[in-house]
């Protein structure tokens, strides 16, 4: 008999379930948005800002003031590029701000 590790069998379950792991994958897109935000703006604003969904290489977050989405649009370049470099790669390439 042979056993399987837990951690090769869960990697392999989602592996095998293309909607897991884009759902795992979305996860940690936007842990690392709400990281570089932290980074970006502080724990005192960061309260007001809430990433909801990535779509189309595009970040989708809600502002709980138009003071925050203007800062997040006038700093939005310097922003993506802190969670690509928290992820390690490119994935988002843009970031659409709802208030």
């Amino acid at each position: 008999m042979v056993f399987t590790p837990v951690g090769d069998a869960l990697q392999n379950k989602v592996n095998s379930h293309k909607s897991v792991k884009d759902q795992l994958e979305a996860a940690r897109v936007l842990e690392a948005a709400t990281q570089a935000f932290q980074e970006h703006f502080g724990e005192k604003d960061v309260a007001d800002i809430k990433p909801l969904f990535l779509k189309n290489r595009t970040l989708t977050v809600t502002c709980a003031s138009s003071v925050v989405s203007q800062e997040i649009r006038i700093n939005q370049a310097n922003i993506v590029k802190k969670i690509n470099a928290i992820l390690g790669n490119k994935e988002v390439d843009r970031i659409r701000y709802l208030s």
